[in-house]
């Protein structure tokens, strides 16, 4: 053999005995060299740090997602959690249950200075809702938009159920005056009675970060929640213990702020 093919030999040898040995990894889009086969100084540049702007790859899947969802609304806020699973990178379906307060639009909130408490003239039932909702979750711009900032839209439906709980217990005299009695929350969370209904929401926001593992974002939903009874009773006169208003919509616009960990 001659010495140019037998040392040309000898290089190709070692080069495929290297990568077979890992010395070589295909990473998402191109080969990555491995620590293994880098002097000292230039491992720990590959595996403590990244060019500035740079985000490392993650090559473990995370195709599910759990975790909080926290929801602000004029009508008080609520607490939820969810689970969503990628379908494609851009389709993802969930599941997403949570309890939130909800009050008719006509109630006016009172302060009394005297025994420095606030109370609400008429509100005759507190109500809390709680729907499941099974829906859709689609990325926008993938292609066009870095990881860090992810927009989506997202959509639901389900289930959900109206807790209705007295905020007054009213009586009326033998003179026809009306008494009124505030009943505590603890008290009337026993007292309640539940209503069934569907719903749904629609909604759009953003993920944020590069961290595959953990998930940061914000949800703006509008849902649709209604009764298709006549409505719950809602408001009395505080004079004369008449029934003026029904409330049937527990829907409305939120804020959700959802927080969770991707495996």
């Amino acid at each position: 053999m001659k010495p140019g093919i037998g040392r040309c030999t000898g290089i190709l040898l070692l080069a495929l005995a290297a990568s077979a040995n890992t010395g070589f990894s295909r990473g998402q889009s191109e080969f990555t060299l491995s620590p293994s086969l880098l002097a000292p100084a230039d491992r720990d540049t590959l595996t403590s740090g990244h060019p500035a702007g740079a985000v490392p790859f993650d090559p473990i899947p995370r195709p599910n997602i759990w975790g909080v969802d926290v929801l602000f609304s004029n009508d008080g806020f609520g607490l939820g959690a969810f689970y969503r699973r990628e379908l494609t990178p851009d389709v993802s379906v969930f599941a997403n249950f949570s309890i939130s307060e909800s009050k008719d639009s006509r109630e006016v909130e009172q302060y009394d200075p005297i025994f420095n408490t606030s109370y609400t003239p008429g509100k005759l039932n507190r109500f809390l809702v709680l729907p499941l909702m099974l829906g859709v979750h689609y990325r926008l711009f993938r292609e066009d938009i870095t990881d860090s900032f992810r927009p989506f839209v997202n959509a639901g439906a389900g289930p959900a159920m109206i807790y209705v709980m007295p905020y007054l217990d009213v009586a009326t005299d033998d003179s026809g005056n009306v008494n009124a009695q505030e009943v505590d929350y603890f008290t009337s969370i026993g007292r309640g009675q539940a209503h069934y209904t569907v719903g749904g929401f629609i909604g759009f926001g953003a993920n944020f970060g590069s961290d595959k593992s953990s998930v940061f974002g914000v949800n703006f939903r509008y849902y649709f929640t209604y009764l298709f009874s006549a409505g719950i009773p809602s408001l009395i006169d505080p004079n004369t213990g008449e029934l003026i208003a029904r409330k049937k919509n527990f829907g409305g616009f939120f804020i959700t702020l959802n927080i969770g960990t991707a495996f």
